[in-house]
């Protein structure tokens, strides 16, 4: 066939995300046809993909998406393995574009099996490893949902969380802005003391105890005196019961019923790199 032309070149970059020289390449392997060019540029990728398989991806961008309805939201981590690439425009982009995609998916299976750019996206992970040259993995998925959600998303894409409530109030996207930054910067274990798995309250009321003795206090107290550590442990560590960050003179739900005394918060998610 004749010489291959920057508008076909850039019809497959679109068609398949990779790189210019990459789609140039694969299209003068298959003459011309584009079909055949998008299976050269994945056999690359698996390629790639292979040998960068015992690679750790502990880098990568965390994004949180709303619904337009904002009943619904989705975080979800797209790794890689250094901290170059996931700084990247385009790799942000890409996760961007992913996180849009799962927004409209109800598990992690469906999302890596749906569709993005005439390929699942268990198979655009493959191709774009071939096309950036590192691991690629989507490292979490979680979904909420609620009457009304709010999202954050720390500078750098390290951290984004979600935050769900009640109903919406006048004010409610700040105050949904603001539950999302408390999660992001206190990192709570759960939503409230119910939350809190059991194996974690008998974990906390042991350490009490065995300071308690080191302190030379009688065993016959440390259950009560352990109890009331528990308290405290569980002010700092769900999120309800934390001091509000923007004011510690009152708590994250004192916080919101003073927005509006029937708006609660009914739960929230928190993706962090590493």
């Amino acid at each position: 066939m004749g010489k291959i032309t920057a508008a076909e070149v850039n019809k497959l970059r679109k068609m398949s995300g990779a790189g210019i020289m990459d789609c140039k390449n694969a299209l003068v392997e298959s003459e011309g046809d584009f079909e055949l060019a998008i299976e050269i540029l994945r056999k690359k990728g698996q390629k790639v993909a292979a040998k960068r398989a015992e690679r750790e991806s502990s880098e990568g961008a965390v994004i949180a998406k709303v619904n337009s309805s904002f009943s619904a939201g989705i975080i979800i981590s797209l790794n890689c393995e250094t901290d170059f690439v996931a700084k990247n425009d385009g790799f942000v982009s890409l996760a961007n574009e992913l996180a849009e995609l799962a927004l409209e998916c109800n598990s992690l299976e469906e999302f890596l099996n749906s569709k993005v750019d005439s390929m699942t996206v268990k198979e655009k992970l493959v191709q774009q490893t071939g096309v950036i040259g590192e691991k690629l993995v989507i490292g979490s998925f979680e979904k909420l949902s609620a009457p009304y959600i709010g999202k954050y998303i720390h500078a750098g894409n390290k951290i984004a969380t979600l935050s769900g409530f009640s109903c919406s109030v006048d004010g409610i996207e700040e105050v949904a802005k603001n539950i999302s930054m408390q999660a992001a910067a206190m990192n709570p274990i759960a939503l409230d003391e119910s939350g809190v798995d059991q194996s974690v309250i008998d974990k906390e009321i042991e350490i009490a105890k065995d300071q308690l003795r080191q302190e030379g206090k009688p065993e016959a107290m440390l259950e009560n005196i352990a109890k009331g550590k528990l308290k405290r442990f569980f002010k700092d560590n769900t999120l309800v019961n934390q001091d509000y960050i923007k004011d510690n003179k009152q708590s994250v739900s004192g916080y919101v019923k003073s927005i509006d005394t029937d708006l609660k918060i009914t739960g929230f998610k928190r993706v962090a790199l590493g």
